[in-house]
Formats: structure tokens, sequence, C-alpha cells
């Protein structure tokens, strides 16, 4: 399987010099302690995780992990944990999402760990695995996935004798009577940045790869194309809302009816049930709509990873614990009720926590429709060496795609074309 991690991560000449030197550092605060002890820090935010550290201290007597909680990673705790990095007294762990790790290892940021990750590959799923792997050597390991689907809203559907679409092309149909019923209603609001990208990744267009050992940009391809006119023109004729998602418009509009469905990851599931209560019972999960009738293509948003930072000292200690958190039956069960994560190892599928029925969805079984659909992940997309200025210009042009100026083409036209400039003056090796 190792063919497909080049082709899923990529990496030009400038990253491969970069994560060989953080591959042999010997500098980190990270080491064994007085007694003999491997002792290891772990910086992250998701719920649950200091619950988790506790439990492997009190059954791995020679390893002790100390847990410390920072900021989500794009609201600072990327920046503390690069700076960290510099400064040569980062943890050996780090909470990092699968998106970011192509940032951290162009800024050397990364400790090798393949040789004591090399007899866990199978543990998780190909796309999982392919995410935390970089010029075929491991950097960090898999915790949970975002397979997709579609969250609607059964009562709206019921009410006007909707069925759940199965093709985007049914999707459009509905979203033109879910607005004729009432012009306060849509069916959607805007996507950003991860949540939009996992609607290109469904559809088999890509946004980065490698040829050779020289990074490719393709956020304007045609399949790219063919993903940004079906939005648009659902923009064009007034059916998408304009309350941004996470926005207190969005949960209202979602706790009432007046936005009908969330195109999105499983941990979505999380997020409505936390912010729009009043919708209870009145939503459902349905399989992601396909392009073409019969087709079974699944998007991914969001996920994270254990990653192991340059300058740990005790890498092995770092890849058990690593290791341990994203397979350990228990843990994991306790990370799916606080954080509702859906994991990554393809051996925790099948965990009672995933099995139950959720009053907030009707009584819906709704993990079945998600494990169904995490197997169905293309394990070939690429995240970019700079993805925080990529997200930041594309969003610049998405939201105003979104509220009718401009388009979501030209939005993505304009992310590749300063993604290309700044990585020209970084250095990084890019084929046109």
């Amino acid at each position: 399987m190792q063919h497909s991690t080049v082709r899923f991560m990529g990496v030009s000449g400038a990253l491969v010099l970069s994560l060989a030197v953080s591959g042999c550092s010997d500098s980190g605060s990270d080491s064994a302690s007085s007694s003999g002890k491997a002792s290891i820090t772990f910086w992250g935010w998701a719920p649950g995780y200091e619950d988790a550290v506790d439990a492997f201290n009190r059954t791995h007597p020679d390893i002790k992990v100390s847990y410390q909680s920072v900021q989500p990673g794009a609201k600072g705790g990327y920046e503390k944990m690069l700076n960290a990095v510099q400064a040569g007294n980062a943890p050996c762990l780090a909470q990092v999402g699968y998106e970011t790790l192509p940032s951290f290892a162009a800024q050397g940021a990364l400790a090798d760990v393949t040789d004591h990750a090399a007899d866990d590959q199978d543990d998780y799923q190909e796309a999982a695995w392919n995410s935390v792997t970089l010029a075929d050597r491991v950097y960090a390991a898999p915790v949970d996935t975002g397979p997709m689907a579609l969250f609607y809203n059964k009562k709206v559907f019921d009410s006007l004798d909707l069925k759940p679409p199965t093709t985007w092309a049914e999707y459009e149909t509905a979203a033109e009577k879910i607005h004729e019923s009432d012009p306060k209603r849509y069916v959607s609001a805007p996507y950003l940045d991860y949540d939009y990208a996992g609607l290109a990744w469904q559809t088999g267009a890509s946004w980065f790869g490698t040829q050779g050992d020289a990074w490719q940009v393709t956020m304007d391809s045609e399949a790219n194309k063919k993903v940004a006119d079906y939005w648009q023109g659902l923009v064009d004729k007034g059916l998408i809302s304009d309350a941004p998602m996470y926005d207190q418009a969005w949960y209202t509009g979602l706790g009432n009816g007046d936005i009908a469905t969330v195109v999105g990851a499983v941990w979505q599931a999380g997020v409505i049930k936390g912010g729009a209560k009043s919708g209870s019972g009145q939503w459902a999960v349905a399989p992601l709509p396909q392009w073409s009738k019969g087709d079974k293509q699944v998007g991914n948003a969001g996920g994270s990873s254990t990653a192991v930072l340059k300058g740990c000292e005790n890498t092995g200690a770092a890849w058990e614990f690593a290791h341990w958190l994203g397979t350990d039956r228990e843990t994991f069960g306790g990370l799916v009720d606080k954080a509702a994560l859906y994991p990554a190892a393809k051996s925790l599928l099948d965990l009672p926590q995933l099995e139950s029925a959720d009053p907030y969805f009707g009584g819906q079984k709704i993990y079945g429709v998600f494990a169904e659909a995490s197997g169905r992940v293309n394990a070939s997309w690429t995240w970019g060496p700079l993805m925080t200025k990529t997200t930041a210009d594309l969003n610049d042009g998405l939201g105003k795609a979104w509220a009718g100026n401009g388009t979501i083409t030209a939005a993505l036209g304009t992310a590749q074309n300063k993604t290309v400039s700044e990585m020209k003056k970084q250095g990084l090796q890019i084929t046109e």
C-alpha cells in the first residue's frame, strides 16, 4: 500500500529535507524521568482527552503522560505548537488535524516514527493511515475520521412528501420545493474551507497532488468546476440561506426548520444536537447524494491525529500512547460519548456507543449510515503544504460568492493563484 501514500499526501524535495532534519533532532523536553519511567507531554483540546490520559497512566506503569489543554488548532493551538518547536521546548505529542499535518511537515515540525509504527498500519482505515504518512514515512497516529452524509429535517421533508435525495439532481428538486413552501425556508446554508472541501472530495476532484517531487495545485480543475457550478446554481436560484455555518442564525434555522439539511461529517451530529436543541426528534441522517444514481462515493470533512513533534526524545513511548489512544475500545467509547469522535481504527467500528439509537434523530441509529460511508471515502485526496493560507484565501472568495458577489469557481481560481505564489516564495517545487 506504500504507493498510495505518496499519491495521498505528496511532498516536494524541500519538504523531504525538512522532514529528514526533524526526524533526527535530539532536542526537546520530554524524556525519561529520574525513576526510569518515560515521561511525555501531550497537547490537545478534544473533550475526553484528559480522561483518556488518566486511563492510560493507570494501565501503563512504565510511561507517564502529562496532558495540557490548549486552544483548538485554528484558534491558536497550532501557532503555540509551532512556536514551541522553534523554541526547542515542544511536547512530544500534539493533536493535529489531517489537513494541517503537511503544513507542520513543511516547517520541519514533525518527528519520524516509522520504525515504531510500521506494524500497526493495518489497524487503520486506508484513508486515515495515508493521511499521517508523508513520503513513505509516518509522523502521527490516526484518531478519528469525518465520513460525510446528509443530515435532513425529516419533519420538513415529510410535510412536503419528500424523500431523502439519493442524487444531487434530486437534492436540487427538493431545494426548490422547500423554498416554494415558505420563502424563509432553504435547503442549506453556505459551506467554507474544509466543509466545502468535502463536497469536492466526494466527486473525485482534487486540490493538490504530486508529480515526481513537485507539487500540483488543481483547485481550478474541471472536476472542481463541476462541484462549484452545481452549488452556484443553487445560489443563483436563491435556494441557499445567508446564515453562516456555526453562527447563531444557523442554529436557529436548524431548530425551526428554516434550514432543512446539512451536508456534513459524522461529528456534525454533536454540533447540531448541541446548538439546535429545539430540533430534537425532527432530524434524521441519510447517505450522501450521488452525482450519478447508483454511485457510492463519499467525501471526508475533518478528523485528527496524534502527531509526534520534532524534539521528542522518546518516540517509542510517544507512539505507544498515540496508537493506544486511537485503538483502545474502552477509551474510544468515551471519546464517542464526550466528543462525538468517529474512529479511524477498523476494529472500533462496532463499538456499542456507535450502535445506540439517538432520540434527537428520532431514535435512528445514525452511526450505521456513517459506518457504511467510512469504507467509501476516497483515499487519494491530498492536502497541501500551506492549508492555513489556502483556506483563508478560499474563504474570502467563497464568502462573497455565497452572498451573490462573484462565483465559487472564481474563488477557487483565486485561492489557487495565491497558494501557488506563496509556495514559490517558500521555495516549494511546483509543476504547472
